[in-house]
């Protein structure tokens, strides 16, 4: 089936054309019907809980959430946990308890971070609070950008990793230099850890090591684990127990969430001792990206960062989000392969003319060679050709 490149692809129509690849190299949300992803929730669900067991109501201590909470700490190495319906909710009353907490409404973050691009400015809407900038650098603060601050802040939150900058961490020393900063500067430090379960590899350290440095600690549970929904905010039995009474006031204490805390469960089993492996594999799939992309002559391209920090890193192109779009899913149509999923325009990230997307390695990559992405990268370039009506360009390096 054929579109116009001028035209969004259709959803029904990418739907299909995912759904029929037999070779996926970047991942993405599932591409289940209803009744598939029940079924794949019942199969996965003996390994990860009593299904004998009564059904959770409002999320009580014993039941399958409370367990989720309790395994949820123990891989973190924090006193506690809760579960939260959205991380948008578990940020704000993270943030909203720690202001209370220091007297200081102010926090310090990253332009780019969730909580200023994903969350609607919650933060200042919904809880009062206002934000500084240390830095607008694609990166994470420094420790010599927080001294600088010209004025007190209560809170810093850090975003691990930083996903609009391409998924980029600091260095060990870096991050420890940075949050011994604000403690001198007495503020706390929350980490924005929607991705935190795949920073280990990068750091060399445990998930207990990197959440030690902070004094709270968000995580989700569908973005590195394949859950369904949900997320959970990690700290001291005294700091989630107050962040439980904030929970019910903002709408999160739900009368039933057992799926979503089934799911999670499922993923902290199956794919959170899989993340290194998608970190490791992610490496090799970017540098033969690079390596296939200036092969196929393509004129202008980045692969960020060149090498990843995570299992996640993005690509651009100098070509509008449709013309990428269509051949994305013309290539699946016609070949069963789907090498890239959706592209879009940068805006303010990035200079206009250019479309970036973001690939996920995960478990449908690992067997991908780096023949195998050439192969790929040469068909992908040659239906860019066809959509775009452009002519082969000449080989030259990235930019």
């Amino acid at each position: 089936m054929s579109g116009s490149a001028g035209a969004p692809v259709s959803r029904a129509r990418r739907l299909a054309a995912f759904r029929g690849s037999e070779r996926v190299l970047a991942g993405g949300p599932p591409i289940d019907t209803v009744r598939e992803r029940l079924n794949r929730l019942v199969a996965d669900a003996p390994a990860a809980y009593d299904l004998d067991n009564w059904i959770d109501i409002y999320a009580n201590e014993d039941g399958i959430v409370g367990e989720l909470e309790r395994r949820t700490a123990d891989a973190l190495g924090t006193e506690a946990a809760a579960f939260f319906p959205t991380g948008t909710m578990a940020q704000q009353v993270a943030l909203r308890c720690w202001a209370g907490r220091t007297g200081n409404a102010t926090v310090a973050g990253h332009p780019l971070s969730h909580l200023e691009v994903h969350e609607r400015d919650a933060y200042a809407v919904v809880s009062g609070l206002r934000m500084v900038h240390p830095t607008s650098a694609p990166r994470l603060p420094t420790a010599a950008e927080l001294y600088d601050l010209q004025e007190p802040f209560g809170t810093l939150a850090l975003e691990l990793p930083l996903r609009d900058a391409g998924f980029v961490l600091p260095e060990w020393d870096e991050l420890t230099a940075t949050v011994a900063a604000a403690r001198e500067r007495d503020a706390v430090v929350h980490f924005d850890g929607a991705r935190l379960w795949e920073c280990g590899p990068h750091f060399g350290r445990t998930l207990p090591e990197i959440a030690a440095l902070a004094d709270s600690v968000y995580v989700s549970y569908y973005k590195s684990l394949d859950g369904i929904s949900g997320a959970a905010l990690a700290g001291t039995e005294d700091f989630v127990a107050e962040a439980r009474a904030w929970r019910h006031r903002y709408g999160g204490q739900l009368f039933q969430q057992w799926p979503a805390a089934l799911a999670a469960l499922s993923g902290l089993d199956r794919e959170l001792p899989r993340l290194p492996d998608y970190v490791a594999h992610a490496k090799v799939v970017a540098r033969a990206l690079q390596d296939s992309l200036a092969d196929a002559g393509v004129p202008w391209f980045r692969v960020h960062p060149q090498v990843p920090h995570t299992h996640e890193f993005q690509v651009w192109l100098p070509h509008p989000p449709e013309v990428l779009n269509e051949a994305v899913v013309r290539q699946a149509e016609e070949t069963r392969t789907t090498l890239f999923r959706r592209w879009y325009e940068p805006g303010a990230a990035g200079p206009p003319g250019v479309a970036l997307t973001e690939v996920k390695v995960g478990a449908s990559a690992l067997d991908w060679t780096a023949d195998d992405v050439r192969a790929a990268v040469a068909e992908f370039v040659g239906l860019v050709g066809r959509v775009g009506g452009e002519p082969g360009g000449t080989r030259q390096g990235a930019g």
